[in-house]
């Protein structure tokens, strides 16, 4: 029997959907799969110029397997989430090494890799290979939540189970490639998280959200839980020669193995500063000169960060392999967290005189 969900959904992409972004073009596994895992939790416009210049740095799987680590971050640097950049390159390692440089195109192998679920594999083999496989990322759960008035944060395995096989049943046997677009394109074009255009939905009239008045409640929102604060002092360690102090953070946890700014515990005073630093790092330094404080939230925390600028004076030797006094120029070819490098980049322009931070 004709699904008239897909039909109605098809025939509105024929005429209104997005088909010249730039991982609709050649689209080979490896290009839609770097678009997918980018494309998580992130907007298409922020996008665009990222999977451009990644696809220009690293053109094919192998190029991103075989490439340093540093180089891939660097080119991760502002999407955030950078585990997905990490699991990227494992995935890509896991490709060349275990299937000839080619992606599978079995649903269980490709889940198999690195960062690849359910929905991204799925995705892979429907753009790639016109294979039938139904995906269900963000903007698809959104749709079928309204669509079929489930209730329930999409988080929960039981919902989420609902809209599987929601999911399942439109998919068609034909057009593969298109309808996965087009039910992605109807959520991000039509059907947004909020004040969704109904009028212009193709599938308003069956759409059990709309009939109940229901849009604007489902699909229903993570139950809030309040952002706890942690905060750190972040150091801006020069050298006579105007190099900065920079450290690999560890492979695991927030910014993992991204270059930052060594760091302290904000239970330190400001004065007790110099002390610390050459505890702990072995440098001599001059009075701290507090700059403006950078406030960035995680998913699950807020970090208030109060950078502190000091000379180091006298030997610069660094007995730590993930700590490097790094020339001003060359910053920008590492890897940096978003925040981190917005700060070094407006380091110069202010500094605090007074009204120095209380930790």
């Amino acid at each position: 029997m004709t699904d008239t969900f897909a039909e109605r959904l098809l025939d509105w992409y024929d005429r209104h959907g997005r088909k010249d972004l730039p991982w609709h073009h050649n689209q080979t596994p490896y290009r839609v799969w770097v678009s997918e895992i980018m494309l998580q939790q992130t907007q298409v416009a922020t996008v665009i110029p990222y999977f451009r210049a990644f696809m220009e740095r690293f053109p094919d799987v192998r190029a991103l397997a075989e490439a340093p680590t540093d180089d891939v971050l660097q080119h991760w640097s502002g999407l955030g989430y950078y585990a997905r950049a990490r699991n990227l390159q494992k995935a890509a390692q896991a490709v060349m090494a275990e299937h000839g440089g080619e992606f599978p195109t079995n649903q269980d192998a490709l889940e198999a890799l690195p960062g690849i679920g359910r929905s991204t594999a799925a995705a892979i083999l429907a753009q790639s290979h016109g294979i039938r496989a139904a995906i269900l990322d963000g903007n698809v759960k959104r749709v079928l939540a309204r669509y079929h008035a489930v209730h329930g944060w999409p988080g929960r395995t039981a919902v989420v189970r609902e809209l599987w096989r929601h999911a399942e049943a439109h998919t068609p046997d034909t057009r593969i490639r298109d309808y996965t677009q087009a039910i992605m394109d109807l959520g991000a074009m039509v059907c947004g998280r909020r004040q969704p255009d109904c009028h212009l939905c193709p599938v308003n009239d069956g759409c059990e959200a709309h009939a109940q008045g229901l849009t604007e409640h489902l699909p229903e929102r993570k139950p809030k839980k309040a952002k706890p604060q942690k905060e750190t002092w972040a150091l801006v360690l020069e050298d006579g020669d105007g190099r900065l102090l920079m450290e690999r953070r560890p492979p695991n946890g927030i910014w993992g193995g991204l270059w930052s700014l060594p760091e302290l515990d904000p239970a330190i005073t400001l004065d007790e500063l110099p002390e610390a630093v050459e505890r702990q790092l072995g440098l001599a330094c001059s009075e701290p000169d507090p700059l403006p404080d950078v406030r960035h939230t995680f998913s699950h925390y807020h970090l208030q960060i109060h950078p502190v600028r000091m000379v180091v004076q006298g030997q610069t030797a660094i007995a730590d392999n993930d700590q490097s006094f790094v020339a001003e120029s060359s910053i920008p070819e590492l890897g940096l967290p978003a925040p981190i490098r917005k700060l070094l980049e407006t380091r110069h322009q202010t500094s605090l005189l007074e009204g120095t931070p209380t930790v």
